[in-house]
C-alpha cells in the first residue's frame, strides 16, 4: 500500500506541473499563503529533527555497549568477590572449616604425643599401638583435606596470605603400625661353641614332624656347644634328608669351624669303631628317651653299637621341668667320645636364652638353622612373581586339628566366618594387598574364606602356591636338581614364603609356625602386627568332645 500510494503522488505532482505551465497561476491571498508555507516547512523541519535524535541517541547507546563490553572481564576478574554473595559465602566457608580442621590437626597431635607417655607396662600393647596408628591417619588425614582446601588459594608454592595458618606437623615422625620388631640384638647372651677333637654328639629326634626335628636339631647344637663336642646330624636313613631342607655346611661357616657333620662323615671317621659310648635320655616318661623299639633297631641297622639307653633324671615330656645350663652340665658333662642323647623337642632349658633372636650360640650369621640356598631362591622368586613386597602370609592349619585344638583349654580352631573377620582385621592394619595362604585345608574351606576376607567391600586375593606350569619359571631351580616333588622342601618353601611377609599370621600350638616365627626373628622381619590366628579370642563356638 505504501508503494500505491507513494505513485499516485507522482502522478498528482506530474498534473500539477503540466497544467502549471499551461495557465498562469492565480496569486493566492497572503494570509493564505502564509499559513501553508510554514505548515509544509514546520512538518519538514521536524522530521529532520527527529532523524538527528534517533542517530545522536544509537551513537551513544553503542558508546555505552562497548564500553561495557569491554570492561566486563575486567569487571568480573577484579571485583567478583565484592558483587557475589555466594562467593563471599564460600570463601568464609572454606576458611571457617581450614579453621576446624587447623584445631582438630593440634587435638590429635596433643593425643599423639600423650600415647609415648603411656605407661610402658600396658597388659595389653597391641591396643596402643592401635591407637597411635589410628591417630597417625586422621592427623594425615586431616592434612591431606587442609591441602585440598588450598589449592585454591595458592599462587605456585605459596598460598594467600589469609589462608596461611601455618603447618603444624609430626616433625618428620613416618609412623608404620607393623613396622619390624627392634630385636635389640646388642643385648643377645651367647655362648662359644669349641669342640673338642675326637669328641661327638649324636642327634636323635623322633617326636612329631619336620618342624619338630628342626627344634629339636636346634636344641641338640645347644646341647653340643655346652659339652664341646661336635654334632652329628641324623641319617636319612632314619630321619628326614636334613640336607635337602638346610644348609648344614653353611652352619659351619658360620662359626668358622668344624662344629656340625653329617652321619656318614662320621661314619667314615668312626669306620672301626662305630659305638655309641654313652646314650643318655633327657626324658625318662612316657617312654626312656622318648624311643620304641623300632627306632632302635633302625639305629642299629646303621652298624652302630650302642650301650643301655639310661635316663639322668625323672622327666615326662607332657609336664617338663625347667633347667639351667649348671643343671645340663651335672648331668650329661662325661669324657666319653661318642655319645648320644635322646629327642629333646620338649626339652625346657634356658627357654629365654635359647629362644632370643639369633639363638644362643655365637656366631657370624643371622641365624644358624636356615633354608637351603636352593630354597631360599625359589621363595624370592615367587615373590617377585606372584605377591610383590608388601603381603601377608597366613598359616592356616585345619588337617587334623580339629580333635588337636578341641583338645585344649580354650580350643585354637576356629569357626571360618570367625577366621575371616580376624584376619580381615589384620590385612585392615596392615594395609597390604594380598595374602599368601599356606594350608592343608580343603578347597570348600579355602574357598568360603575367601569369600569372606573383604575390606572395604572388596575381596583380598589369597593366594596358593600352583601346580607346576613349564610356562612359569619362579620354580625352576627346585626341577633342575630333582627336588621339586619333596614333600619336606615344599614345605620348607612354604615357610620361607611366610618368613619373608611383611605380617604373618599363624596357627596356634603349631610347631610348623613356631619355626617361621623363629626364621622372622632371626632375619629381622618379625612385625608388630605378627599374631597368631584370631589371638586373643575363643572360638564362638565349641563341639564337644568324644
Amino acid at each position: 500500500m505504501q508503494m500505491d500510494s507513494s505513485s499516485d503522488e507522482e502522478d498528482d505532482r506530474h498534473n500539477l506541473i503540466h497544467q502549471n505551465e499551461m495557465k498562469p497561476p492565480t496569486p493566492p491571498s497572503a494570509a493564505a499563503f502564509h499559513i501553508e508555507d510554514f505548515s509544509s516547512r514546520f512538518r519538514r523541519f521536524n522530521f529532520r529533527l527527529k532523524k538527528r535524535y534517533i542517530l545522536a541517541i544509537l551513537a551513544i547507546f553503542i558508546v555505552l555497549l562497548f564500553y561495557s563490553v569491554a570492561d566486563i572481564r575486567s569487571l568480573f576478574s577484579t571485583s567478583s568477590l565484592s558483587f557475589d554473595p555466594l562467593a563471599d559465602r564460600m570463601k568464609e566457608s572454606e576458611l571457617r572449616a581450614i579453621y576446624l580442621l587447623r584445631q582438630q590437626q593440634l587435638g590429635l597431635l596433643t593425643a599423639w604425643n600423650r600415647t609415648f607417655q603411656s605407661n610402658a607396662s600396658d597388659p595389653n600393647p597391641n591396643r596402643l599401638e592401635d591407637l597411635k596408628s589410628a591417630l597417625f591417619k586422621q592427623i594425615s588425614l586431616n592434612r591431606e583435606i587442609q591441602q585440598v582446601l588450598l589449592n585454591p588459594h595458592r599462587t605456585g608454592n605459596v598460598v594467600e596470605p589469609e589462608f596461611d595458618f601455618g603447618n603444624a606437623s609430626l616433625s618428620g615422625v613416618s609412623y608404620d603400625r607393623c613396622r619390624t620388631v627392634d630385636q635389640n640384638l646388642s643385648q643377645r647372651k651367647t655362648i662359644e661353641w669349641n669342640p673338642k677333637d675326637g669328641k661327638f654328639l649324636l642327634a636323635i629326634c623322633v617326636s612329631g614332624q619336620m618342624s619338630n626335628h628342626l627344634i629339636c636339631l636346634e636344641k641338640h647344637m645347644f646341647f653340643a656347644a655346652l659339652l664341646n663336642r661336635v654334632l652329628v646330624v641324623p641319617s636319612s636313613k632314619v630321619d628326614y634328608q636334613y640336607d635337602r631342607v638346610v644348609d648344614i655346611d653353611r652352619i659351619n661357616k658360620c662359626l668358622g669351624k668344624k662344629v656340625v657333620i653329617s652321619f656318614e662323615e662320621f661314619a667314615n671317621v668312626k669306620k672301626d669303631h662305630l659305638h655309641i659310648d654313652k646314650f643318655l635320655c633327657y626324658f625318662s616318661q612316657p617312654q626312656l628317651c622318648y624311643l620304641d623299639d623300632e627306632r632302635l633297631k633302625k639305629l642299629s641297622s646303621l652298624g652302630l653299637s650302642m650301650s643301655k639307653p639310661q635316663a639322668v633324671w625323672d622327666e615326662d615330656t607332657r609336664n617338663p621341668k625347667k633347667k639351667t645350663v649348671q643343671d645340663v652340665l651335672s648331668k650329661f658333662a662325661y669324657d666319653d667320645d661318642v655319645m648320644a642323647i635322646g629327642d629333646v623337642f620338649y626339652a625346657e632349658v634356658e627357654h629365654e636364652w635359647v629362644m632370643q633372636p639369633g639363638g644362643p650360640i655365637a656366631h657370624k650369621c643371622k641365624t644358624l638353622i636356615e633354608p637351603n640356598r636352593l630354597i631360599l631362591l625359589t621363595a624370592q622368586r615367587f615373590i617377585q612373581t606372584f605377591l610383590g613386597r608388601n603381603f601377608i602370609a597366613l598359616h592356616f592349619r585345619r588337617h587334623g586339628f580339629l580333635k588337636f585344638c578341641n583338645a585344649k583349654k580354650p580350643s585354637c580352631f576356629y569357626p571360618i566366618p570367625q577366621a575371616a573377620d580376624c584376619i580381615s582385621r589384620v590385612v585392615e592394619r596392615a594395609d597390604a594387598p594380598v595374602i599368601y595362604l599356606s594350608t592343608d585345608a580343603a578347597e570348600s574351606e579355602t574357598g568360603l574364606l575367601q569369600s569372606l576376607v573383604v575390606l572395604n567391600g572388596r575381596p583380598v586375593p589369597l593366594v596358593i602356591r600352583p601346580a607346576r606350569n613349564s610356562a612359569e619359571k619362579w620354580d625352576a631351580l627346585l626341577y633342575r636338581h630333582g627336588i621339586e616333588e619333596d614333600s619336606q622342601v615344599e614345605a620348607m618353601l612354604d615357610k620361607t614364603i611366610c618368613a619373608m611377609s611383611s605380617v604373618f599370621i599363624g596357627a596356634p600350638g603349631s610347631t610348623f609356625t613356631e619355626d617361621i616365627l623363629r626364621l622372622r626373628k632371626d632375619w629381622g622381619s618379625a612385625s608388630l602386627c605378627d599374631e597368631y590366628l584370631c589371638q586373643g579370642e575363643e572360638p564362638n563356638v565349641v563341639a564337644e568332645n568324644e
